[in-house]
């Protein structure tokens, strides 16, 4: 076969090969010895023939790419006018909904909206494609272990990968470029089957994530974008099916306290900290009106309020879902008129293009509200470059194949895995493990040989994998056994085989958990127990067990392993969430002490108990001894638990000492006086009234490492306020990460912004901040800080 046509085979058969695995694969000296500047103007000319076709405005088009809208000097929301004016209304209702469709006479290909990138570029939406010269992207861990790096600074570097993965299979006709993602609902029910989605259980801790992946994602291009992120799911979204009650059904009755203080705090922090360039509002209700037909949530809240410079699509169908399903309004017409006029601005589904039009022809809608969406989805088009002709000439046009599951990329993923795993219990110490002592390893449990369950849901296909198994193989030599045949574990059939390894070996690591089987969308858990016989299955192994037991756990959601935490037949406990791709890597570097563990619980780990009479229904955060109810997450809940928010332990042990920090703040009023709220403490000022711009408290700590391991410390701050019983017992206000070498010292600055970090809100959903004594507390050390306002002027209460 002539050189070249087997050039040409070999390309389009591994379009991702490089120029060197391409003369290693042609196994025939003329091909070997082609000059590589031949072998790379061809691969040239293939890339050119796969790249994709501009989405609009071609300038080989000259009729089209000469019309205003399509000229890039010209300024954004004038382009887009110019659009609309040429648009008709059948071409308007089009554009509507997620596969909007093309408008040839204009130049305008269709376009399918919907992509997700939750922790990685996924297949989920069909947006997007893998095959071919893009097999797979990296898949990093899911989002409730990465959260538990408490690592602002990863989850932006994450998101700068996984928008580098993205725009480069934009480039190769494989994906689009606007990204449903990240979902940042408050983790506030154990048994929910998303929680591993999120961020955890802290509105902060969400919020903070929320601003730092999509700043990843979107870049740092001014008013462009790299692509474009999406906060879901707007709001107080967190029962998906749970005893008979679906999402579609669902009305989520909340208080104002609740939706100002917890549920609407991630969705503030993503848009005015983090510039999003979408919400997405949910399925459920909120105080009985469906969240994409809502004024106050979407036009009032998040454009009016907040700002968002962006768009507002409704979770999957949910327009119709509130008509069909909820029934909330009694014509279909109505349904897409309640939409449009309350602020949405796209559809993921067909029902805004099956029903505007007549909405409009029956006087329900003005084309000027259908406008006015339209402006906001075409303004973001514009905004990622998609009206500006060539794409291979824009920004991010360079990226392709090469710049997918690359090794850094793939490090990246493997990092995040080692800094998001929780060690929860370490006795003896049990670990790390020893190369020397520990040789032979018992792999044990249903998830020891793990894939795909690493990566959890609204995933892709990864680059590659390292299980459990492979990763502890790296160290030891291994001896492998199921215990049960998957996470369920109805049986006892292969305990046998799984007790006879843990005999013979020098050390067993019983890898169990949950999987999408149990925890998942649309799949919400009845317990916090272990599945089928899992706990059978490690009491019995670690009483037969040689050496030292080790119990892993995979999991989004927390498990009640009370028996495990006081058997002392077993060593320690690892939390390793759904840890991505590289995750059995990153499990093996923890037990033998390559990586010293500094992940901390997102959430918290409650007893069964906690769950036996509690409905996911019942929205409320703060407890209610009246109506025997225990509230909510760290901040309200005063009762048992398995391991509390914030928990991880280390290989190594670090003090704090607070370095410097004032004791009296001043709080500057607006020149208006406050007539307060009074309360068991003092009083509170309402932040609308505080000058708030730069009020922030500046403390210094010093963080010594008094062991004989290095170890990077992740320093939570809570603050406990002295407002009352409508206050929380505590509350996250900062966190930080320092390296600290063995026996050595190192000072981290932190700040905690007064008005948004140490104010409470009323029962009427007034955010204030409480004068008098604000406890911070940093590991075990305490310091008493007094806020008091600087002046009584005139504030009207």
């Amino acid at each position: 076969m002539p050189y070249i046509l087997l050039l040409f085979q070999y390309h389009y058969k591994y379009p991702h090969w490089s120029v060197s695995q391409m003369k290693t694969g042609i196994a025939t000296t003329t091909m070997a010895s082609l000059p590589q500047t031949i072998i790379l103007f061809l691969l040239l000319l293939g890339a050119f023939a796969q790249a994709r076709d501009p989405f609009a405005c071609d300038s080989k088009d000259a009729k089209t790419s000469s019309l205003p809208f399509c000229k890039v000097s010209m300024p954004i929301p004038n382009r887009v006018t110019d659009l609309l004016g040429r648009l008709t209304m059948q071409e308007k209702v089009r554009l509507l909904v997620n596969n909007a469709a093309a408008v040839p006479r204009l130049g305008i290909k269709g376009y399918e909206w919907w992509s997700e990138a939750l922790h990685g570029v996924s297949n989920v939406g069909p947006g997007t494609k893998f095959g071919g010269a893009f097999p797979g992207a990296t898949s990093f861990p899911q989002v409730i272990t990465t959260a538990a790096s408490f690592n602002a600074t990863l989850w932006e570097a994450i998101g700068r990968v996984v928008s580098d993965e993205a725009r480069a299979m934009y480039n190769g006709g494989a994906a689009g470029l606007t990204y449903w993602s990240p979902n940042v609902n408050i983790f506030r029910d154990p048994r929910w089957g998303r929680g591993q989605e999120t961020p955890g259980e802290d509105p902060v801790l969400a919020g903070t994530y929320a601003a730092s992946y999509v700043k990843g994602l979107q870049g740092n291009n001014g008013d462009r974008l790299k692509v474009a992120a999406c906060c879901k799911h707007f709001t107080a979204y967190d029962l998906d099916n749970w005893n008979g009650v679906d999402r579609f059904h669902f009305n989520a009755k909340v208080s104002k306290q609740d939706i100002e203080d917890t549920f609407d705090v991630p969705f503030k922090m993503c848009v005015q900290d983090g510039n999003v360039a979408s919400v997405m509002c949910s399925y459920n209700q909120v105080n009985g009106v469906p969240t994409c037909a809502d004024p106050n949530l979407l036009k009032r809240t998040i454009r009016g309020q907040w700002n968002l410079n962006g768009y507002i699509v409704s979770d999957c169908d949910s327009v119709g879902v509130f008509y069909n399903t909820q029934h909330y309004t009694s014509t279909p017409e109505e349904a897409a008129a309640d939409a449009i006029k309350a602020g949405l601005d796209l559809d993921c589904g067909p029902f805004l293009a099956q029903y505007t039009e007549n909405a409009v022809t029956r006087g329900l809608l003005k084309e000027a509200d259908v406008n006015s969406a339209l402006a906001n989805t075409l303004t973001v088009q514009m905004r990622l470059g998609m009206f500006d002709g060539e794409p291979s000439a824009q920004p991010f046009g360079n990226l392709g194949p090469k710049d997918v599951c690359t090794p850094a990329h793939q490090e990246l993923a493997l990092e995040a895995a080692r800094q998001g795993i929780v060690l929860l219990n370490n006795r003896g110490p049990s670990l790390p493990l020893s190369h020397l002592r520990h040789r032979t390893v018992a792999v044990i449990g249903p998830n020891s040989n793990a894939t795909v369950t690493m990566i959890g849901n609204y995933a892709g296909v990864a680059c590659a994998y390292t299980s459990p198994l492979q990763g502890i193989g790296n160290y030891a030599k291994t001896i492998h056994q199921m215990g049960c045949a998957d996470v369920a574990c109805n049986d006892d059939k292969l305990f046998s085989g799984a007790i006879n390894a843990a005999r013979q070996a020098d050390a067993t690591v019983l890898v169990m958990g949950l999987d999408q089987s149990i925890e998942a969308e649309f799949r919400d858990r009845t317990g916090l127990l272990l599945p089928g016989r899992q706990q059978e299955l490690v009491s019995k192994v670690a009483m037969a067990s040689k050496g030292p037991t080790i119990l892993v756990l995979m999991s989004g959601g927390p498990i009640d392993v009370s028996f495990a935490k006081n058997d002392p037949r077993i060593g320690a406990i690892l939390w390793a969430g759904y840890p991505g791709q590289a995750g059995g890597a990153a499990i093996a570097d923890v037990l033998y002490g390559t990586t010293n563990p500094e992940g901390k619980l997102p959430m918290t780990w409650y007893p069964q108990e906690y769950v036996s009479n509690l409905p996911m229904t019942d929205m409320a955060m703060r407890s209610s001894p009246n109506r025997n109810y225990p509230g909510r997450t760290y901040k309200f809940y005063k009762g048992p638990v398995v391991y509390p928010f914030g928990h991880g332990l280390s290989y190594t042990n670090f003090v704090h000492t607070i370095a410097s920090a004032p004791k009296v703040v001043t709080v500057p009023l607006d020149g208006h006086r406050h007539s307060g709220n009074a309360t068991i403490s003092g009083k509170a000022i309402k932040v609308n009234h505080v000058r708030c711009n730069k009020l922030s408290v500046g403390i210094q700590v010093d963080v010594k490492n008094t062991g004989s391991k290095d170890g990077t410390h992740t320093m939570l701050v809570f603050s406990k306020p002295p407002a009352g019983h409508w206050a929380p017992q505590k509350q996250l206000v900062a966190f930080a990460k320092v390296h600290v070498p063995a026996r050595s010292q190192r000072r981290v600055g932190i700040n905690i912004h007064v008005c948004k970090f140490l104010s409470v809100v009323d029962r009427s959903g007034v955010r204030r901040i409480p004068t008098g004594v604000h406890n911070l507390h940093i590991g075990g050390v305490k310091h008493s800080l007094s806020l008091q306002p600087a002046t009584l002027g005139v504030i009207k209460s």
